[in-house]
């Protein structure tokens, strides 16, 4: 699996439709079929900052999403909304997705 976590640094007259805006490129990548997940987290201490958690399932698949129509225009959007350029981690884990925490439990 192809972990991604990216920041994004907003412009602060865009953070508030930042979710509206990226609203057609997350749904295009979760219709993707090597897509385990995309999703978007604003930032508690600066709600100028969002954090995308991403996977794929393989490396073609990461691939094929960055070579998409919906990728190049995500990347041409974004770029008239943020503040600076985000940063990434981007690794290879074991796995196809996420896995139960063995620390916590709900209580009955």
């Amino acid at each position: 699996m192809i972990f991604i976590a990216v920041r994004f640094d907003v412009r602060p007259e865009r953070s508030d439709d930042w979710l509206a805006l990226v609203d057609d490129f997350t749904r295009a990548t979760r219709d993707e079929p090597g897509n385990l997940f995309f999703d978007w987290s604003r930032g508690v201490e600066d709600p100028n900052s969002f954090t995308l958690l991403e996977a794929f399932a393989d490396a073609d698949a990461g691939a094929a999403h960055v070579g998409s129509a919906h990728f190049r225009a995500g990347m041409e959007t974004l770029a008239g909304a943020i503040a600076r350029t985000p940063e990434i981690i981007n690794v290879e884990v074991p796995g196809q997705g996420w896995s139960a925490m063995a620390e916590l439990t709900p209580r009955g």
